[in-house]
Formats: structure tokens, C-alpha cells, sequence
């Protein structure tokens, strides 16, 4: 998904053999030059950069990955990693991570299901289930619960309605619902938060939204917050926030002040939205942190690791 608003973009007359002596070069003999791979991968797009793994075996009989994963460590290798899946394959392996290990990531698994277009989650669920031998909703229903599970279930259908229209009326007896289903009863009815927060359409919601605050003088973050707890409040708002205000959800997520960065969510973010819409996160971070997302991301990280970080952002603002 190409952007203006994205900060890396084609390089003309690539040429992945070419390329693809670059790193064989950068890694051969004694030492590696980072550098090297740096100035290369920060200066391609995705497209030209997942090519590099067929022209590479190609011309040299060997694995990239491998190689890489010999020569490189830590966060720098995890970045240079996630830099040379697609898209899907990416966010398919995010979500494999976010969903093993001893605690659910619940905040990548919301993240991910509901910023993506219904294209991108049927194509992430074809990759998930080539590489884990086993269904994306297959995964999330063994590994949460509840009404948690089922918002996550209904979002990797890859189903929402996408159109930009907005029937005023129906955004109103949808406000209604919502309001009848908390505010309004004893008890919540998540089942109708559910159906609406995933089916509908993001300029849809936004409307809903709107009519929401304007009949019970209250935005329904807080209606969430007051009626939910635990995972299910979390998804929720986490849902609320993609389609209200992602920009500010991502900048969030960046801001690296206090407990040090997660570098995960650090390595997930700035691949992922690079192309798509870096520009406006950049925009969205300086005006909630009173800093460039560059001079955050200077501060925050060292090394090689930080350079190829800063390619991703792309300049200071």
C-alpha cells in the first residue's frame, strides 16, 4: 500500500543483482559492514527489498536470512529481519509473536486486526496458516477468551464494510444501540459492541461516534471504560482508537519517554506504517510531545539499529 505520506519510497533503477552484491560483499571476508546494509535496505522500498532473497540464493547458491541471522544480532538483525518479509508476512509472524509466549500481546493483536484494510487480513490469514500449519482464528480462540476472543475473531474475518458513504440515520439508530447496550441497561450487552465496532465502516463509526457524544453527552471511550474491564475494555478502546485516532494511537505507542522503548512495537511500527503514513505520525508526535519522532528515536537507541530506524523515519520535523 504506497502513500505519499510514506517515508520510504521506490529507488529508481534499483537493480536486485546488483543488490544483492551489495550484501554479499557487506558480509563476506572479516567483519561486516553494517553500513553497508544500512545505506542499501534504508534506501529501498518494500517491494524492491523482498526480491533481494530470490536474487540473492540466485547469484550466490545461499540464504539471505541465514546469513544475515550469522553476521547480525539483536535489535538491529530483528529490524533488518522484519524489513525483508511483505507486508503480510510480517504482520502474519506479529501476530504468531503476539499471540505465544507466556502472555497475550493483546495491544499488536488489536493493532494490527483493525488497521487493516479486509484485502490485507485475507491475505494475512492465507500466510499465517501456510507457515503455522494452523488457522489465524484457530490460534486466537486457543489462546484467549470470552468476549475478548470473539472481538478478535470478528476481526480477522477481513469483513468489515469498507465504503466511504454514511447514512446519517443509520449512524444515529446505531448510537442508540450502543447507548441501549451500556449506558442504558443493567449490565452491558458486549455482543452489541462487538457487532458494530467490527462490521461497520470506519467513516461509518465516526459518525456513530459523533451522535454518541451528541445523545448522552459522553464519548464512548469513556462509556467503554465505564462499562468494561480487563482485555475486552482494552480491545475495545483499542478498536475505538484505529478508527478515531490512529495517528495519535501510533504516535502513542512510539513515544519513547519513561519506561525505555519497546523495542517490538518500535521495530513494528516504523516498518510497517513507513510506507503508509510515517509523515502524518511524524506530524501527529511532535504535536503531542513537543519533539521530532527523529530526536525521540536519537535518543532512545543506539547504533546500527538506530541508524536504519532513522532511514525508516526520515527526517526530523
Amino acid at each position: 500500500m504506497k502513500s505519499d505520506l510514506g517515508t520510504m519510497q521506490d529507488f529508481p533503477g534499483a537493480d536486485p543483482l546488483k543488490d544483492a552484491e551489495v550484501l554479499r560483499k557487506a558480509m563476506k571476508g572479516f567483519g561486516t559492514d553494517e553500513q553497508a546494509i544500512i545505506n542499501l535496505l534504508g534506501s529501498r522500498s518494500n517491494k524492491q527489498r523482498v526480491p533481494l532473497l530470490v536474487s540473492y540464493k540466485t547469484a550466490y547458491g545461499k540464504d539471505l536470512i541465514k546469513d544475515l541471522k550469522s553476521e547480525l544480532s539483536g535489535n538491529f538483525e530483528k529490524l533488518v529481519l522484519a524489513m525483508l518479509k511483505t507486508p503480510a508476512q510480517f504482520d502474519a509472524y506479529e501476530l504468531k509473536e503476539g499471540i505465544k509466549g507466556a502472555g497475550t500481546d493483546e495491544a499488536c493483536l488489536i493493532e494490527i486486526l483493525a488497521s487493516r484494510s479486509n484485502a490485507e487480513i485475507r491475505e494475512i490469514n492465507q500466510v499465517f496458516k501456510a507457515e503455522n500449519k494452523k488457522s489465524l482464528e484457530d490460534s486466537i480462540s486457543g489462546d484467549t477468551s470470552g468476549h475478548f476472543r470473539r472481538l478478535l475473531v470478528s476481526l480477522a474475518q477481513g469483513n468489515r464494510d469498507e465504503s466511504e458513504n454514511v447514512d446519517i440515520s443509520l449512524a444515529k439508530q446505531d448510537a442508540q444501540a450502543l447507548y441501549q447496550a451500556g449506558e442504558n441497561k443493567l449490565g452491558t450487552d458486549e455482543s452489541k459492541f462487538n457487532a458494530i465496532l467490527c462490521a461497520r465502516s470506519k467513516a461509518h463509526l465516526r459518525a456513530v461516534f459523533h451522535e454518541y457524544q451528541h445523545m448522552c453527552g459522553r464519548d464512548i471511550e469513556k462509556s467503554i471504560e465505564r462499562e468494561m474491564s480487563g482485555d475486552l475494555e482494552s480491545g475495545m478502546l483499542a478498536v475505538d482508537h484505529m478508527h478515531q485516532r490512529f495517528k495519535s494511537e501510533y504516535a502513542e505507542k512510539l513515544n519513547t519517554q519513561g519506561a525505555g522503548t519497546k523495542d517490538r512495537t518500535l521495530i513494528r511500527i516504523m516498518v510497517t506504517r513507513s510506507e503508509v503514513d510515517m509523515l502524518d505520525i511524524r506530524q501527529e508526535y511532535m504535536k503531542n510531545y513537543g519533539k521530532s519522532l527523529y530526536t525521540a528515536i536519537s535518543g532512545d537507541t543506539s547504533g546500527d539499529y538506530k541508524k536504519l530506524l532513522l532511514k525508516l523515519c526520515g527526517g526530523s520535523d
